[in-house]
């Protein structure tokens, strides 16, 4: 009589069992960029030319600078699987050795903006007045030019070099990184939680780096892996014009400068480095447009597949 009276209460989440179980974020963030098929494929391809040219030395025997005259300008063949170029060296050594300095620069050059980038506009954002005038004006002198003549003149002005390039390279991806910290520092320094640390005596540096920039870098995330894209072209297109490492060393945009003048005659020394610059690009592009749709917040309520 007294069950009758007082009935069992239902445990929803019993019956509901899957929702007791709730996935964690980065679990989350693996599933909605898997699901993504175009950014899987470009992350597995970066993943690929990665371990290839870091792994160099273990997939050719051939050394990417010592030089065959006797063997210089052949095709494709058993022995040179990427032919040779006009000094005979091994196309492939120099393909591989290549990507290692190209990768790197652009890994170097986006840290640099990063680095520079998310300080200054995390400033500029949190404390506004003629900070975020001074910085911003910086900014806008740095966008107004166009992004490869800049670096050109970066380049004359500093010598030509990898160090060089990086840093010239880098500079051109600080203001990107300045405008994206600022314009999310000044909504999320609005947010209650800030408001709060502010009310319990937290200092300003406490704010800005414990607070405001943990939940300000999915953006910086995103940005990061399509201006490493532009950084190794930029840097590609220095190379081409000499203008980047040293003659003779190994790098994709270099191969393409010394090779220009076969283009017609002997196209092969030109289309393998073309295509890994190519690949390094595209993959670089699909994994940010993955990562974008990853960590919209926008999506964080939607029910995963």
């Amino acid at each position: 009589m007294s069950d009758a009276l007082n009935p069992r209460p239902v445990n929803l989440i019993d019956e509901n069992s899957h929702l007791k179980k709730e996935e964690s974020p980065f679990k989350l963030f693996v599933s909605r960029f898997t699901r993504n098929k175009p950014a899987t494929f470009g992350f597995i391809l970066f993943c690929v030319l990665l371990i290839v040219c870091i792994a160099a030395a273990l997939i050719t025997t051939y050394s990417p600078t010592k030089q065959s005259l006797s063997q210089a300008l052949q095709p494709p063949s058993e022995k040179h699987i990427f032919g040779t170029d006009y000094l005979g060296r091994d196309l492939g050594a120099r393909l591989l050795y290549g990507g290692r300095l190209s990768l790197t620069i652009g890994f170097l050059a986006v840290a640099l903006g990063l680095v520079i980038g998310i300080p200054l506009g995390a400033l500029s954002g949190y404390y506004g007045g003629w900070i975020d005038i001074v910085l911003q004006r910086i900014a806008d002198i740095l966008l107004s030019f166009p992004s490869f003549l800049l670096a050109l003149t970066l380049v004359a002005i500093l010598g030509v070099g990898v160090k060089n390039v990086v840093i010239s390279v880098g500079i051109l991806a600080i203001p990107s990184f300045m405008r994206l910290i600022r314009g999310s520092v000044l909504s999320i320094r609005e947010m209650l939680y800030t408001e709060a640390a502010q009310c319990i005596g937290a200092t300003n540096n406490r704010i800005i780096f414990k607070h405001i920039l943990p939940n300000a870098m999915a953006p910086v995330i995103i940005q990061a892996s399509l201006n490493m894209g532009y950084a190794i072209s930029t840097a590609a297109g220095l190379g081409f014009l000499g203008l980047g490492v040293p003659p003779g060393t190994p790098e994709w945009g270099m191969m393409l400068g010394e090779a220009k003048n076969y283009l017609f005659s002997h196209p092969h020394i030109v289309t393998f480095a073309g295509i890994a610059i190519f690949l390094a690009i595209v993959s670089l592009n699909l994994i940010g447009d993955g990562l974008r749709d990853a960590l919209d917040p926008r999506l964080k309520n939607l029910a995963v597949k």
